[in-house]
């Protein structure tokens, strides 16, 4: 990824407010995002929210980097409608690691972090209802790590939920 450094009054402000947890700040084919510690993604989601009118949760992802010691990126995409603006805050956070809840910011945060969870196995640290919102709790695994091959979908609950054999 050929990303260039994002410079503008925010991100000046966000170094200053944040110093050292602010790892990046960068663009990519005009898709503007900042790079910050596990520590630092909620009270960055705060300030955005209530002091720079980055007021709409659009979306909240992983990406898994399993070769990596800190092998999942957790991005928060958000949105101004008063900027007319889109950015992500992105961090790293090893796999076992428990990032904060976006909850108390977002409170819809509450069901994004749920499907993260069910498809990447990242729990959130103060979730009030962290389970499985798309498999069935009995599912085993999390289809979107990279060790979870299309062919190993869950056989066995296919075979025992839905009485058939797979096709893959």
């Amino acid at each position: 990824m050929a990303a260039t450094p994002w410079e503008s009054d925010l991100t000046k402000e966000l170094k200053e407010r944040f110093g050292d947890q602010i790892l990046e700040c960068s663009t990519y084919l005009g898709q503007d995002f900042v790079v910050s510690t596990p520590d630092a993604a909620i009270p960055i989601l705060e300030f955005l929210k209530l002091e720079a009118d980055y007021d709409y949760l659009v979306d909240l992802t992983a990406v898994d980097y399993p070769k990596r010691p800190e092998r999942f990126d957790v991005v928060y995409i958000l949105y101004s409608f008063a900027r007319n603006h889109r950015m992500r805050v992105k961090c790293a956070v090893a796999d076992g690691a428990k990032p904060a809840t976006a909850v108390t910011v977002h409170s819809t945060a509450n069901w994004l972090e749920r499907e993260v969870f069910d498809m990447f196995g990242i729990q959130f640290a103060g979730h009030p209802d962290m389970r499985r919102i798309l498999l069935p709790e009995e599912w085993e695994g999390f289809p979107l790590r990279k060790e979870y091959g299309l062919i190993q979908q869950d056989d066995r609950w296919v075979r025992e939920n839905l009485n058939i054999e797979s096709g893959q």
